[in-house]
């Protein structure tokens, strides 16, 4: 039974997700407000969703390493699971503004995350933890990486406005404000009670498989979390056009740390147990491979084989973990 709870509580996560975006998005464009600013808020940040709401709840609730561990696990299924799997499908070319900006900024934030989360290096502290003011630190952090990207879009309205006329598209355009709002407060209660279905399926599942939480979040919770940007991800790839949404699964590798551990601390400091120094370095080790492999051989481009090698090392890591 557990593992359909796991299924039932996942997919109220991910159709929550999905039409709160889309109810929220029609509402915006009812009251006038600019594709590029739903596009970069509404749009941007609902793709996190599942993720932040899985994150509050475990803090909430105790279950520190859980929260931690979806947003480590969900970076590190972004870049080796996802852009290797899309890579195998179809060879892409990656927007050079996000292996300019994203990557690097991406890296930046998972060596803070490697240090703010492991207090225990410093002499006489023996809990690792998240606090309210490394909360409001990463905060601080994603309001200047996301007033940079406003900055640089800013540079090319035309494509700007392209790409957020093709994110906002919604299927409740034009319906009625009492039932865009009904929409939305429905798929609010969807989003909150399948995510705590989702976490309390999962804890039972690391009991009974006798894995730590830790394993759990960054392996099953992770890549149920993650799976609208691979879904999303496979179908640009078998259509030919997967640039677009692979530039959005990277920059939501920067809002999940900034955004969602940001706003989780700053709610309710996070207890950190299990997530082990190899952990942090793995999200450093996927996002720095990914940067290189775009810095080499074909530019800006990743081919099959360096799919296939991202694939084995996701599933190198995996293995390690459930095997440790």
């Amino acid at each position: 039974m557990v593992y359909l709870w796991l299924i039932i509580g996942l997919a109220l996560l991910l159709i929550g997700a999905n039409y709160l975006v889309e109810s929220s998005v029609a509402i915006a464009q009812r009251a006038k407000i600019s594709n590029f600013i739903i596009g970069l808020t509404i749009v941007g940040m609902g793709t996190s969703a599942p993720e932040l709401f899985i994150s509050i709840s475990s803090a909430l609730t105790g279950h520190g390493d859980m929260a931690v561990g979806n947003v480590v696990g969900s970076n590190i299924c972004n870049f080796l699971l996802i852009l290797g799997a899309t890579a195998v499908i179809c060879p892409f070319m990656i927007q050079n503004e996000v292996r300019k900006r994203d990557i690097p900024v991406g890296i930046v934030v998972a060596v803070l995350l490697l240090f703010l989360a492991n207090d225990s290096i410093i002499p006489g502290i023996a809990e690792n933890s998240l606090n309210r003011l490394d909360g409001v630190f990463f905060l601080i952090i994603f309001v200047v990486y996301m007033s940079s990207v406003i900055i640089s879009k800013g540079k090319n309205p035309e494509q700007a406005v392209a790409e957020a006329d093709e994110e906002t598209k919604t299927s409740l355009a034009g319906k009625a404000p009492w039932l865009l709002w009904s929409i939305a407060a429905v798929s609010l209660v969807a989003l909150i009670g399948g995510g705590q279905v989702f976490l309390d399926s999962a804890q039972t599942l690391a009991r009974q498989w006798g894995v730590s939480e830790a394993v759990i979040s960054i392996t099953i919770v992770a890549i149920g979390t993650s799976l609208p940007e691979l879904i999303t991800a496979i179908i640009a790839a078998s259509k030919g056009n997967p640039e677009l949404a692979l530039g959005n699964v990277i920059g939501s590798n920067v809002f999940n740390i900034l955004l969602i551990l940001g706003l989780t601390a700053t709610i309710s400091p996070i207890t950190v147990s299990d997530i082990s120094i190899v952990d942090y370095v793995m999200v450093i080790f996927a996002a720095t491979l990914t940067w290189v492999v775009l810095k080499t051989f074909a530019k800006n481009k990743f081919d099959r084989v360096e799919g296939i090698i991202f694939l084995l090392i996701y599933v190198a890591y995996n293995l390690y973990l459930m095997l440790k």
